[in-house]
């Protein structure tokens, strides 16, 4: 909504102290990290290239796919042809950087055309694009220009060389960055000089002897001929495809990923590039090996997981030196091999579920940051925020019970894209069908369990992380059509909490990460969401069971209101379970938030004290902030899904996240979302540092202000007061410091986590 300009400068002279504050700040920060003269001229351009170009282009959803994380993307180029289609009635071509081609040419034939000119740089696309930029610079504050389109859907325009002329008449404003402020005079010299030079790669150092040494242990390891090691190794390349692998624990380490490849270790990779990890590699002979990746760390898809001699000696305890046997290995029949019930039978239940548990963060962040970019279908079917815990697998869990899964295997199979096409949701009942069966198995199972062994689920068949590990209790948030996931129970009691057995979170990896295809058509990503529907519901129904009895149904119909019967009923399946009296002793009206209070304590690290503002605010900020999260509301129905504070003054420069939590009757439903808003439960999430890959606000406050930034959020009643509020405290896509607050943030990320630290991604800002 357009802000008139009186208004416009009054609500400034409210808080121009501050913004000047921050410009300032914002400016040295910059100036600083401009000073470093240990760069050369290469390394500081690439460095920009990563600062300005990076944070819009990388991972599946890079407009245009022109990915520019890693040199390669960069001498790749773009491409017209769409990641996400959400009309695909086919499954699509692949191109996954370093997967599915491995030379120019071949990009090109898959219709990739350069960005960069060879003859002369002058006439490359990106050069020209970021000249367009320094000729027609954005505006200096206030609303942008009419004619730009952030939408994630929006029709892309990527011009050719010859198509540039008529691309720049017609959208002289769309230089890049597209919709941000433009490079500074003396960063468009630096990085126009580099594209002149020839865009050279950026040097890779050399391997230590300790990485090269631990890269020939891990691909020694993985290859050991016998089955008990086999089956192993395709156990773990199965769970770690997508790993972001450190060799060493240091702040910048080496990155890699397990491959399957035609060449033995020592030899040059031949990557076997299968749509899927446990698709068929057409051979009986290949490899597991490690590939170094030479990119720049995108916080959309950074996944980090230790992979260190402390780790293999764990693996080799585990699945090695466990007493089973192997009969036979499992093949790839595409009927079968995607059911890790079955083809990882040999394994003990228990073990398989203790390397999930070991690092549940990642394992549930697989699905989360995994094979989408920007997953609206497969994420809608979760709500805003909830907590996870894990049943224990010493304790009472009738899904470790390796008979039990094994009977139950053929009912566990998850939907597969058989055919690539529509066809495939013709076999969508069956699988339901298969869900409905299996739910009623488990019941009657549980039932005989505690009919004979008189044991019911209680505190002590919750995972505590065996007192030390932090990974037992998690916080997922979704951010409309992105997500995110972290240690401990963040905010205030949520909605809906789930536990978690083994076969569910095996299934859930096998569901939205092994057997997900980003590429695959419209029926592979109905079927996946329609599944994840019952998923969900299972563990709900798994924390359910923990709470008395007469609370189940109606907590379960608050969830669910308004969904249809069948939504409802499919997991609560009617049995002598469902009426079984918990034996916890419970003494208040909400028993829910009383369940909660005890895990909060039961689980190591619950409390997620890294994520608590009360930690790093003052006083003041620390009363206002309880003030917002307390207040749930229509108010908060105008905030975006994630907004970044950095709140200064003084010696203070600390960042906080603000994450809206919306309110729904159910999410049972795969469309009309809007229909089932419930704005009056509404509410926000307060955390210290930042959570999400994703921002689509920045804000800067002094701490004095806070209390004011805060009573008008709690104020807001309409999109007018929201653009007001950005006015006052935010950072536009026209501000003059946007790159200032960017770095800053960046900066502060990598001091919070420098493992997990990544760029951040821009294409969902908002701010104008």
């Amino acid at each position: 909504m357009h802000i008139p300009g009186y208004l416009r400068r009054f609500s400034r002279s409210l808080c121009g102290g501050a913004t000047v504050l921050s410009m300032l700040l914002g400016n040295a920060s910059l100036a600083a990290a401009e000073a470093d003269d240990s760069l050369n001229a290469d390394a500081r351009a690439q460095k920009i290239l990563q600062q300005r170009c990076v944070v819009c282009h990388a991972c599946y959803d890079a407009p245009c796919q022109l990915k520019l994380e890693a040199h390669e993307g960069l001498v790749r180029g773009a491409s017209k042809t769409l990641v996400y289609d959400s009309t695909r009635l086919l499954a699509g071509d692949l191109t996954r950087l370093f997967d599915d081609a491995h030379s120019t040419e071949a990009w090109r034939e898959k219709g990739f055309y350069p960005v960069l000119d060879e003859t002369s740089a002058e006439r490359g696309t990106l050069y020209r694009l970021l000249t367009l930029k320094q000729e027609h610079p954005m505006p200096v504050g206030g609303d942008l220009p009419e004619g730009f389109d952030f939408d994630l859907h929006r029709d892309q325009q990527c011009p050719k060389s010859g198509e540039f002329d008529e691309f720049a008449r017609e959208y002289p404003l769309w230089g890049m960055p597209y919709g941000l402020p433009g490079l500074k005079p003396e960063e468009h010299q630096l990085l126009t000089q580099w594209l002149r030079d020839g865009a050279r790669a950026p040097a890779q150092a050399p391997l230590s002897v300790r990485v090269e040494d631990e890269v020939a242990a891990w691909e020694h390891f993985l290859n050991v001929p016998d089955d008990k090691s086999r089956l192993m190794a395709r156990y773990l390349y199965e769970h770690l495809f997508l790993a972001a692998l450190y060799l060493e624990t240091v702040d910048s380490p080496d990155w890699f990923r397990v491959v399957r490849s035609y060449t033995a270790p020592g030899t040059p990779l031949e990557i076997i590039n299968s749509r899927r990890p446990y698709d068929d590699p057409g051979t009986s002979e290949f490899y597991y090996r490690l590939q170094r990746m030479p990119i720049v760390v995108a916080a959309k898809s950074h996944q980090p997981y230790r992979f260190d001699r402390a780790r293999r000696d764990w693996y080799r305890q585990l699945f090695l030196e466990a007493d089973y046997s192997v009969a036979t290995l499992p093949d790839y029949d595409p009927r079968f091999a995607g059911n890790p019930f079955r083809n990882f039978a040999a394994i003990p239940v228990r073990n398989r579920y203790r390397f999930l548990l070991e690092d549940a963060e990642f394992t549930i962040m697989n699905f989360i940051k995994g094979p989408v970019c920007r997953g609206q279908i497969a994420l809608n079917v979760i709500e805003d925020r909830f907590w996870v815990m894990f049943m224990d697998p010493d304790a009472m869990d009738p899904e470790v019970d390796a008979a039990f899964l094994q009977r139950e295997s053929d009912n566990l199979r998850l939907p597969g894209a058989r055919t690539g096409s529509v066809i495939d949701l013709l076999a969508w009942r069956r699988y339901a069908r298969a869900h409905k069966r299996y739910e009623s198995a488990k019941a009657t199972y549980l039932d005989t369990q505690y009919r004979e062994n008189g044991r019911a689920p209680g505190i002590d068949t919750i995972w505590d992380g065996d007192g030390v590990n932090p990974n037992a209790s998690l916080t997922i948030f979704r951010h409309i059509d992105t997500a995110s996931v972290v240690k401990g129970f963040v905010g205030d009691t949520p909605k809906t909490a789930w536990v978690i057995t083994y076969s569910l979170l095996e299934r859930i990896h096998y569901l939205l990460v092994a057997g997900f295809d980003v590429y695959g058509a419209v029926s592979h990503q109905l079927e996946s969401r329609l599944y994840m529907d019952f998923l969900r519901m299972e563990g709900e129904f798994n924390f359910l069971m923990f709470l008395p009895a007469d609370t189940r149904q109606p907590l379960r119909d608050y969830w669910y209101r308004d969904a249809p019967k069948s939504a409802r009923d499919h997991v609560f399946t009617q049995s002598a379970v469902i009426e079984r009296e918990s034996p916890l002793p419970y003494t208040s009206a909400d028993p829910k938030a009383e369940f909660l209070g005890w895990m909060r304590e039961h689980i190591h690290g619950a409390n997620a004290a890294n994520f608590d503002y009360r930690r790093t605010a003052s006083g003041t900020m620390a009363d206002a902030f309880d003030r917002l999260q307390a207040t749930r509301g229509a108010h908060n129905r105008f905030l975006p899904a994630v907004s970044f504070i950095n709140v200064i003054g003084g010696r203070r420069n600390e960042a906080y996240t603000l994450l809206h939590d919306a309110g729904y009757s159910n999410i049972a439903q795969l469309f009309q979302e809007e229909e089932r808003r419930l704005p009056e439960e509404d509410a926000v999430t307060v955390a210290a540092g930042f959570i999400g890959a994703h921002p689509n606000q920045f804000f800067q406050v002094h701490e004095k202000q806070v209390p004011l930034f805060v009573a008008d959020i709690l104020a807001l009643q309409d999109e007018e007061d929201m653009d007001l509020l950005r006015y006052r405290y935010g950072v536009l896509r026209t501000s003059p410091w946007f790159w200032a607050v960017s770095d800053r943030f960046h900066t502060l990320q990598r001091a919070q986590d420098p493992l997990a630290a990544g760029m951040f991604d821009y294409n969902r800002y908002h701010g104008y």
